[in-house]
Parts: C-alpha cells; sequence; structure tokens
C-alpha cells in the first residue's frame, strides 16, 4: 500500500469511519447530538461546537493551502466559533466538518508519493507528511476531548 492511500485511511479513521484506535470517529460523536449538547459548557472545557469547529478550521485551510499554495489560516482564529444558536447552526457546522473531512482525505489519497516529503508552503513548516500527520494527530487528541466531555454531560 503506498502512502497516499494509507494516509488517507488513517484520516478517515479518525474523523469518518473508524474504530480501531478510539474506537469511534468524529462523524460518529458529532452526528448523534444535538445543538444544546454541542454548546453545553462543561467546567471549564471548550464545548463540542466549540472542538468542531477548531478541527474543521484547520481542514479548511489546509485545504485552501494545497489548492493556492499559501497558508492563510493562523491558530489565534482557529476557535473563533460563530454563535450556534439553533439546531440549523450545529447542522451546517456539521455538514461543513464531514464534507471537508472527506475532501481532505481524498485530496491526500491523489497525492503523489514524492508530494509528502516536499517542503509544505515554507520549509520552516517542515514537510506536506508531517503536517498531515498533524493533522491526524491533533484530531485523535481533541476526539479524546469530545468523548469525554460527552460522558461528563450524561452524568449532569
Amino acid at each position: 500500500m503506498t502512502r497516499n492511500i494509507t494516509i488517507a485511511s488513517r484520516l478517515r479513521e479518525v474523523l469518518l469511519n473508524g474504530h480501531w484506535i478510539a474506537n469511534t470517529n468524529y462523524k460518529e460523536q458529532i452526528q448523534n447530538i444535538n445543538w444544546e449538547q454541542a454548546t453545553q459548557k462543561v467546567a471549564n472545557l471548550n464545548t463540542i461546537a466549540a472542538l468542531t469547529y477548531h478541527i474543521n478550521y484547520y481542514l479548511e485551510g489546509l485545504l485552501n493551502a494545497f489548492e493556492n499554495g499559501k497558508l492563510e489560516i493562523s491558530d489565534k482564529y482557529s476557535f473563533d466559533l460563530p454563535p450556534i444558536i439553533a439546531e440549523a447552526d450545529w447542522n451546517k457546522l456539521v455538514a461543513d466538518f464531514l464534507n471537508n473531512s472527506e475532501k481532505f482525505a481524498n485530496k491526500v489519497e491523489l497525492m503523489d508519493d514524492s508530494y509528502f516529503d516536499q517542503p509544505f508552503i515554507d520549509e520552516k513548516y517542515g514537510t506536506f507528511l508531517r503536517n498531515i500527520e498533524g493533522v491526524i494527530e491533533h484530531s485523535y487528541y481533541h476526539l479524546g476531548q469530545i468523548s469525554l466531555i460527552k460522558k461528563m454531560q450524561t452524568k449532569n
């Protein structure tokens, strides 16, 4: 199996349909809750909606970078979640997240193997491989938080 297929499979595992590593995935976690659960604050933790927005922010930003060769996102804006005040707002965020997840995995799947070793936008950011693997690791980190927040919500 080539790297592009392996890495795309790992992305789909955490974002869309896997159970091997965490026994769950984002799609499973975010599709079965309503907007009130998604925005419910638990202690001083981020909300599920904020974490979903956060990961989607990077997926969307990196997809744009893949297309135009410019990195136009900044960490300082990665939690700037627009207000979610109705089910439609949450459903749109979920749909955008799932759409960007599939686009991102598809884009990686189509990458030539040599692409992974090239510098990502600027050499200071490392290679494409390092950045894509970073998306996987970052996504698992926040998936764990979402899973725990959901468990904490049911205890209240």
